[in-house]
């Protein structure tokens, strides 16, 4: 499976750590504004000058109203949380604040200059003049002040004119916002902050950490399963990202051992079978020599010579057929542990038949079937051990005239490889063929049936012993059959 950047689980975590991130920004920003909310119109959303002469403007219509308000009192309880921050210097020297904050000296001399300066002009125009003179009304310009130079900016006051008269001036100290937001907001934005961080880490931990813990510990259990002997254990492999590939090497490790298991089992089953086949075919021979032994060696037993003479002869033959069985035993396990002699060179493929022909001469004449060869263009050599492949040749050979009827015909063929890799050599006969429930067990030792393994004199070992020469040469041997034709099949590569 191609790898993929968003299939990554370090790029998921990423991202959804980002995620995550802004969606605790958003929620912040919102029950900020959701605060800021609660506060009403008087929270600081305008201008400071403005915010001055719109708080003016009520405390002199309050005044208005009702000449012995306590005006400490209604400012601490109408602007005394969430606006600005912000000084009423009254005409009679008086100072009232919202909430307490410093407030600059220079501030403060300022606006009592103001107040002076603006009582000094009304003074001198009169009381008519006073009551409608629109310039009471109006803010002063925002001046510079300081000692030395212009230190000190900005100053927005705000009369406070009370049926014409001036009663005071607003003045909002400057930098009031930042510090009013920050003392009054940071507590509530600390709590919600925190709040949010452990949701967030939570979620966080919950969506991209928890898919991928599970995965791991699903990983881990099946890594514990294997280990305690369960070969069936695998773990979910799904995602295509760094976990599921660790669970997929984990897979094929897994698939690796229970393969090497079931072969090791099988192998062991095969030993203890062929432990078992060895010692019932070597049993049957030693068992009928011991008993004509046993026989011949009885004192009080008269044995004539013709008797005598064919008992001896059964221990010949039965100590022929237990040498010649462990020989073919000692040849098949060389041959399939690699070892013994085996030299590889260009053999005439007619040779080979000639010296088949020759061995089986008198055994087909016995038997009443002929023998016959045929090789194709392209097939007349081939390469490998000449001893071994007239071997195999010799036993398939023997195999089919044991189980040919009597004027039948076994060929002996050679042909071109259908691939052009080698040279496919069949050794047919025309016997009753061998059932298709036996055909797969024909190349095991000892196996034995009715018809390819009836007790004929053989050691049992022969087709095994063709199938482990042919396998030694890099092919495969493979049987056919059917009622009246059965064909073994083999391809050697060709001499160049």
């Amino acid at each position: 499976m191609p790898f993929r950047w968003y299939r990554s689980l370090y790029w998921r975590i990423a991202i959804g750590f980002m995620v995550c991130l802004a969606a605790m920004l958003v929620v912040q920003a919102v029950l900020f504004v959701w605060v800021a909310s609660l506060s009403g119109p008087t929270m600081p959303g305008r201008p400071p000058d403005r915010f001055a002469q719109t708080v003016a403007v009520e405390i002199a219509a309050s005044l208005e109203r009702d000449p012995a308000l306590d005006l400490a009192r209604y400012i601490r309880e109408q602007y005394g949380r969430d606006t600005y921050p912000f000084v009423v210097l009254l005409a009679d020297g008086r100072l009232v604040q919202n909430m307490v904050v410093p407030v600059p000296e220079g501030l403060l001399g300022q606006a009592r200059a103001l107040l002076d300066r603006r009582a000094a002009e009304s003074r001198r125009q009169g009381p008519e003049a006073r009551s409608g003179d629109p310039d009471l009304m109006r803010p002063d310009r925002p001046r510079e002040f300081g000692r030395g130079g212009p230190r000190f900016r900005p100053m927005r006051p705000a009369p406070i004119v009370v049926n014409g008269e001036l009663a005071g001036v607003v003045v909002v100290p400057p930098r009031a916002p930042f510090v009013f937001l920050l003392r009054r907001y940071a507590p509530t934005l600390a709590l919600v902050a925190t709040g949010v961080l452990v949701a967030g880490a939570l979620l966080t931990a919950i969506v991209i950490f928890g898919p991928a813990r599970r995965r791991l510990r699903a990983l881990e259990e099946a890594a514990r399963r294997l280990g305690s002997g369960d070969l069936s254990a695998r773990a979910p492999d799904r995602g295509g990202d760094e976990v599921a590939a660790v669970a997929s090497a984990f897979n094929a490790m897994a698939d690796d051992l229970t393969r090497r298991a079931e072969a090791l089992a099988a192998s062991d089953r095969a030993r203890r079978q062929l432990l078992a086949d060895v010692s019932h075919e070597l049993t049957t021979p030693v068992t009928a020599m011991r008993g004509y032994l046993e026989t011949l060696a009885m004192p009080e037993l008269a044995i004539d010579e013709t008797t005598r003479a064919r008992y001896l002869g059964v221990v010949a033959d039965e100590s022929a057929r237990l040498e010649h069985m462990i020989g073919d035993l000692l040849d098949l396990a060389r041959l399939e542990g690699g070892g013994g002699a085996f030299v590889v060179e260009a053999v005439p493929v007619a040779h080979l038949f000639a010296r088949v022909v020759a061995r089986h001469e008198r055994a087909c004449r016995e038997a009443g079937v002929a023998l016959k060869t045929t090789i194709g263009t392209g097939a007349d050599t081939v390469r490998g051990d000449p001893n071994r492949l007239e071997q195999a040749l010799q036993n398939l050979a023997a195999n089919a005239i044991r189980f040919a009827p009597a004027g039948s015909a076994i060929e002996l063929g050679a042909q071109p490889a259908a691939d052009g890799g080698g040279v496919t050599f069949t050794v047919s006969d025309q016997g009753p063929g061998i059932a298709a429930a036996h055909l797969p067990h024909v190349f095991d030792r000892f196996y034995k049936t009715d018809i390819s393994r009836a007790d004929s004199g053989g050691s049992g070992l022969g087709l095994s012993i063709v199938k482990a020469i042919i396998e030694r040469h890099g092919g495969q041997i493979s049987v056919s059959s059917q009622p009246g034709r059965t064909v073994f099949q083999f391809t050697i590569p060709a001499a160049s």
